[in-house]
């Protein structure tokens, strides 16, 4: 099998798509109104010492530059009941919050109930990267609700749940 040099952007994103990634909703309320952004760039682990997790935002992003002025950002990575969620949020139109189940923290940031994992953040620095920011959040407070919600996987442009383990 040899390799080939069609880089455009529907190429890539089809071959960026065989890499199966965790969606995170980033939320947080701005001025009395809740914010938000999906990424499916979102990793964690990124440092321990200070905790840092990241994800990757397109530099045409409208909602980003609102995000990003909270001081805190309720980062969620979305459960397998969040994928009709996810494009929700990411929606251009209409209320993208409304009928959501939502908790918020005295500092504003916002989290989805029934994710996967709850991590509170504020931003920790940004990079630029092509046509992306790389944004670090450092993380002051998570929770992982003792493994109650599986969670949601997108790949190959398509949201997926993990198959249960056979214990043997």
């Amino acid at each position: 099998m040899s390799l080939h040099n069609d880089l455009t952007p529907n190429t890539l994103r089809s071959a960026f798509g065989r890499f199966p990634s965790g969606i995170a909703a980033l939320c947080a309320v701005i001025d009395g109104k809740p914010q938000g952004i999906v990424a499916s760039s979102f990793t964690v682990g990124v440092s321990l010492e200070p905790p840092l997790v990241m994800f990757a935002v397109q530099n045409t992003s409208r909602t980003w530059p609102v995000v990003r002025q909270a001081g805190r950002i309720g980062v969620s990575v979305l459960g397998t009941e969040h994928d009709g969620v996810c494009r929700q949020i990411a929606s251009k139109n209409g209320d993208r919050f409304a009928g959501l189940s939502l908790h918020r923290t005295d500092q504003d940031a916002l989290f989805l109930n029934d994710a996967a994992l709850w991590l509170d953040c504020s931003v920790h620095q940004e990079f630029p990267a092509g046509d992306h920011q790389v944004v670090l959040l450092e993380v002051h407070g998570l929770t992982t609700h003792d493994g109650a919600h599986e969670p949601l996987v997108f790949h190959d442009s398509a949201f997926r749940r993990l198959e249960q383990p056979v214990f043997v």
